[in-house]
Formats: structure tokens, sequence, C-alpha cells
């Protein structure tokens, strides 16, 4: 019976690149000061008695470098998604036009660029704890696995597989983060 023992690593790994996904929207909600229609996304706007994600309510566009445009659909609406903008603590400042929303993106400083390395520094962070809580759950059905008769050998063999698979997302979220610094750090 416990040489039938197959972990299911794939399960591991389509876990841990959900904490991947994750730290990816996380990354790109942070403001480069680089217009991103994602940075957007995090946004709810109380609409029709519901809170709506922005991109519902309305088209995001980046026309240009550093600026972002929201076209309401209804107009009704268009004071809500800008006290939405206001309020989200992105610290853009929204100019109406008509039921465009306009959303000039500033330069950054280099306190506000020390902040935000930092910040996300704290997003790789949870990624990572999230692929070690993972890493756990693998070594758990192991250990489990050997208490109903898994041989040493076969043991070793799949602590190892949890392992290199640990090792090569820690090692993604880590090249992530380098890559997201050096783009907030860039003047």
């Amino acid at each position: 019976m416990s040489d039938d023992f197959e972990l299911d690593t794939d399960d591991l790994k389509r876990r841990m690149d959900g904490a991947m996904a994750n730290l990816r929207t996380e990354f790109a909600s942070l403001r480069t000061g680089r217009a991103s229609a994602s940075m957007l996304e995090p946004i709810m706007v109380d609409a029709y008695g519901s809170p709506t994600p922005i991109n519902q309510v309305g088209t995001v566009n980046v026309p240009e470098p550093r600026m972002v445009t929201v076209n309401v659909w209804d107009k009704s609406l268009v004071g809500k998604v800008e006290k939405a903008i206001r309020e989200s603590g992105l610290g853009i400042n929204p100019q109406l036009n008509g039921t465009i929303i306009m959303l000039p993106i500033p330069e950054l400083n280099e306190e506000r660029r020390r902040e935000l390395t930092k910040v996300a520094g704290q997003y790789a962070e949870h990624a990572r704890v999230a692929i070690r809580n993972v890493r756990r759950d693998g070594m758990d059905q192991v250990k489990k696995a050997k208490a109903d008769g898994l041989s040493e050998d076969d043991q070793k063999y799949w602590e190892t597989e949890v392992q290199d698979l640990t090792d090569e997302m820690i090692k993604a979220v880590d090249q992530a983060l380098e890559t997201k610094q050096a783009e907030i750090m860039q003047v």
C-alpha cells in the first residue's frame, strides 16, 4: 500500500504559482512613476449599491507614459469614481473632463522611492511565507506517508522534490523583487 504513495507535486506547484501571481498583482499596484492601468485594479467604486471594480464602471486607458484615463460609462457615477480614486491612497489627484477622469502620475522623489522598495520587499516576504506554507503542507504529507509505511529512500526522494520546488519558487520571488526594486529606483 505504501509503495503506491505519490505526492501531488502539481498541486503544490499550482499553489506556489498562486502565491507568485498574487505577488505580481501586488507589484503591479505599486506606483512606480510610470502609468499603468493595473494600478487602479484594487480600487472599488460604490456603484448601484455595491462595491464594484473600477474597470467595470469605465474604460481604463494609458494614453501616455505619465497619464491614466478612466472613461466612465454612466455620468451619474463620475463623482463616485473620482471620490474612490482620491480616497484610494495612491496619491493621485484626479482631473475631470466630462465623463473622462484624467490621472496625471507625478514624478516620485527619492524618499518615496525608498518607501516603495520597502513595501515591495514586504510583498515579496509575504509571498515567500505563502510558498513556505505550501512546502510545509507537502512535507507533512510525506511524513504522514512515512508513518503509513513509506520507505526511507522514498521519503528522502519526495522531501527533495518538495524542497527543489520551493527553492525554485523562492528564487523566482527574489528575481521579481530585484526587478521591481530596480524599476522603482529608476529615475
